[in-house]
């Protein structure tokens, strides 16, 4: 039994590698599984905000996440059928750092892992998959782990042969494996699904001397998309109706040349070779759902696992890391300890009623974003005649001070956390 992790995190993303990290930090012998052989995925989310900026500050250890390449953004802008407007100001906020990040997940997530692995506690399995719970009279203490599916030579596979699948116990089990989380299915908890009006495209497309520098999101002719700098390329996330991709994957990828071309025309001669088919492009299905219960005996669920985010403020890694570090807060000190499983599991419903409200507030927020501004947008709504401009991106244009409000909105959010877990 000594061999056992005290916990046992399902998923290598950023909710995963923040709470591995702070347990580690804690004394807490932590597993984290990444299904992956890597995180070397893309079309992850980017943007690191202030709120995370200000976690990693507390831990000591912003100036050298600051090494990792990144693009620094001081202001958020949008164009309207071409005439550029400010949108949101950060260098007021009350925070360390008055910017956002937009990094590459994959960088966020290996440098994360590389600070957990100074901590003897800590363990992260890759090419390991949970795919489903153990239980001993009712309470979950364990995963089942498949290991070795992506082939001979993996770290789960070394010598080759047939994946297996092995057994993990631990005294808490957290999953933080996403959306489409096996672990929450598994524990049958029911959820509140909102829906979504909206889907995303994602693609990347080089950029060339004369483009603009800054991180935006244009409007013009009935789309909208948004162009991340990624220094040699954009990241674009392109948003259509939902259910829309089949129509326009029907009228060819010539056709979506063109609209992409509407609303960003400096991209239109590269785009041929940029996108040559529709395996350039990829779908995020845009879903907005909240468990109604984020615990059971012996297992925890944080990030999207527990509350699925739309991709409007690309606020979806933020919120997982707030998750992370309120569950570090209220669990390190009890898992580094000698709590009972019956001890751990009467402060599980904590985290919930700590983390719930910010997540209702900030769902709602996006859901009126979707249904108020984009879908307008989306369905020609907008008046698009010449002069005119709508009147919120007036009032910002206008008045500076009003470019705060979006800015804590986006980059503190509703009750940001801080770091409060113990240091072994």
């Amino acid at each position: 039994m000594d061999n056992h992790p005290r916990c046992c995190i399902a998923g290598g993303g950023p909710a995963g590698m923040v709470l591995g990290l702070l347990l580690a930090r804690a004394g807490v012998k932590v597993v984290v599984l990444e299904k992956h052989l890597d995180f070397l995925r893309d079309f992850r989310g980017d943007t690191v905000h202030p709120s995370t900026l200000e976690i990693l500050h507390e831990l000591g250890l912003l100036d050298a996440f600051l090494q990792r390449p990144h693009d620094r953004v001081d202001q958020l802008r949008a164009t309207f059928e071409g005439q550029g407007f400010p949108v949101a100001d950060f260098t007021h906020l009350p925070s360390h750092s008055k910017f956002l990040v937009l990094m590459p997940q994959w960088e966020f997530l290996d440098f994360m892992c590389e600070e957990a692995r100074r901590y003897p506690g800590f363990e992260l399995w890759t090419d390991a998959e949970a795919i489903g719970l153990l239980q001993d009279n009712g309470r979950v203490n364990g995963v089942k782990v498949r290991r070795g599916a992506r082939g001979p030579g993996s770290p789960g596979n070394p010598a080759g042969g047939k994946p297996q699948e092995v057994e993990l116990h631990a005294s808490l089990v957290v999953a933080a494996d996403g959306r489409h989380s096996t672990l929450r299915d598994a524990a049958a908890l029911p959820h509140i699904s909102y829906g979504a009006p909206i889907d995303v495209l994602w693609m990347r497309i080089p950029k060339q001397p004369g483009d603009p520098d800054a991180t935006a999101g244009h409007i013009a002719g009935g789309h909208f998309l948004v162009t991340l700098n990624r220094g040699d390329y954009w990241q674009c996330a392109f948003v259509i109706p939902k259910g829309g991709h089949d129509a326009l994957q029907q009228r060819g990828i010539g056709a979506f040349h063109a609209e992409i071309a509407k609303v960003a025309p400096f991209m239109q001669d590269r785009l041929p070779q940029a996108l040559p088919d529709w395996n350039a492009v990829k779908l995020l299905e845009v879903t907005v759902d909240r468990l109604e219960s984020w615990a059971c005996k012996g297992m925890l669920c944080i990030g999207d696992a527990a509350h699925a985010m739309s991709p409007v403020g690309g606020v979806g890694i933020n919120l997982a890391v707030q998750d992370a570090v309120a569950a570090a807060n209220l669990l390190a000190a009890s898992l580094a300890g000698t709590a009972t499983d019956k001890q751990i599991d009467t402060l599980l419903p904590q985290l919930q009623r700590r983390r719930e409200w910010p997540v209702r507030v900030t769902q709602a927020a996006q859901r009126m974003v979707q249904d108020r501004v984009l879908m307008p947008v989306l369905g020609g709504k907008v008046n698009t005649k010449v002069g005119h401009v709508p009147w919120p991106l007036r009032l910002l244009s206008r008045w500076p001070m009003l470019r705060r409000l979006p800015a804590r909105a986006v980059g503190l959010g509703v009750r940001p956390e801080h770091v409060k877990s113990p240091r072994a």
